[in-house]
């Protein structure tokens, strides 16, 4: 690649980085609020007071809040900051819009750390999001209720009971190998097994947060543990390419 074309790309890259930081943003506060109009008209029309709203919010935070912070900070690295907004607005990104976004990866044999993989998730997500919005309108919308009427019963609850280990499953592996950190994913290995298996046992209340407590328990144990100087020189050879 010659100068004039990295000058180019840099320059593109930076106006494509510019443009999400400005729209992104304006983007999800709009979408956030369309959202919380909808049901805050709804309570007023029917005369719920703040005090029962304020204790569903903290019901639902002490359910769902680790999630909150978990998701962010386990999709960063691979999906990029464009995809962060693009797959927090549409939803479904564990079993939808993450494997979409490793498989575009991988075809085109990108990490999901450079430029080029952030680029291909972000095209692998609208390809998803259209996919998914046709498919939706056909099969469901159109097919759907007769589909379900010709199954059986035994095998719609065989799809329920499997479906979510096999797609979680083949995400796991896709994402192990298109970007292979065996030190990183030793680590979160141990580190989930341990949780899972000695520690909510033990203390049944680390059920409750055990998912961020594995995420943290990783980033720690990886930022601290040896063979960390090497496994960043090879991120940033790798960024580099």
């Amino acid at each position: 690649m010659t100068s004039l074309e990295q000058d180019t790309t840099t320059g593109s890259w930076a106006a494509f980085d510019k443009t999400t930081s400005r729209w992104g943003p304006i983007t999800m506060i709009a979408g956030m609020t369309v959202m919380i109009l909808g049901p805050g008209l709804l309570a007023i029309r029917l005369g719920v007071q703040p005090g029962a709203v304020i204790a569903g919010v903290l019901a639902i935070a002490a359910t769902f809040g680790v999630v909150w912070f978990v998701e962010p900070l386990s999709y960063f690295p691979l999906l990029g900051p464009a995809s962060m907004y693009q797959a927090f607005m549409i939803g479904n990104i564990s079993n939808k819009l993450l494997p979409a976004a490793i498989v575009a990866q991988s075809a085109v044999d990108a990490k999901p750390e450079t430029k080029r993989g952030q680029l291909a998730s972000v095209l692998a997500i609208c390809g998803a999001a259209t996919t998914h919005l046709t498919v939706l309108a056909l099969a469901v919308g159109i097919f759907g209720t007769l589909l379900i009427d010709v199954i059986p019963p035994e095998l719609v609850t065989s799809v329920q009971t499997y479906v979510l280990p096999a797609v979680m499953g083949s995400v796991v592996v896709q994402m192990v190998w298109a970007n292979p950190q065996p030190r990183i994913f030793l680590i979160a290995a141990v580190g989930g097994a341990i949780v899972v298996f000695v520690l909510t046992p033990l203390f049944p209340i680390v059920s409750y947060f055990a998912v961020a407590l594995g995420v943290i328990a990783t980033i720690a144990l990886s930022l601290t543990l040896p063979g960390r100087e090497k496994a960043l020189e090879e991120g940033l050879a790798t960024t580099l390419e």
